[in-house]
């Protein structure tokens, strides 16, 4: 099972990266993070921890890290895998920004209907609020030109 949303930033992806890259303060743009820590460099090989406001820390290893273009994240727990990925394409009107989180393993047909419903409508929420933040700082004019959201959602066996 996949959910995937994305959204034009009219901010640049360095910008966006950034925001990223400050894994202790995902919470500030992030309603469904608690809290987030990173040991190490924001870089492919670290390892953190992402608390859900209702749940308990799960591990989580950033499998890749391509500055200003992508990185993901993926979490485990038994028979159950999370993978999200945060993808930067460069548009006309700024930077769209694409949000994936795609579930696997033995429980993922249980868990990821579980986990699937509330990402559905929470990424869309997510990513206005980043995009909130990373066009905090960009004058109105351009800010005002990229205020279109998506949300694509797919299953997958």
């Amino acid at each position: 099972m996949q959910v995937e949303s994305r959204i034009t930033v009219a901010a640049s992806p360095e910008r966006i990266f950034e925001i990223y890259a400050d894994v202790s303060n995902w919470k500030q743009w992030d309603p469904d993070t608690k809290d987030s820590v990173i040991y190490g460099p924001f870089q492919t090989g670290s390892k953190g921890r992402i608390t859900p406001p209702k749940g308990m820390a799960v591990p989580m290893d950033f499998i890749s890290v391509i500055p200003n273009t992508s990185f993901t994240v993926e979490s485990r727990i038994p028979l159950f895998r999370m993978m999200f990925e945060h993808e930067l394409n460069v548009t006309s009107t700024g930077t769209e920004v694409v949000h994936r989180v795609t579930f696997s393993g033995a429980l993922s047909f249980l868990l990821g209907r579980i986990v699937g419903n509330p990402l559905r409508t929470g990424l869309p929420i997510t990513l206005a609020s980043l995009k909130r933040l990373a066009e905090r700082d960009v004058a109105p004019a351009s800010a005002a030109s990229a205020c279109t959201s998506r949300e694509v959602t797919q299953a997958t066996l």
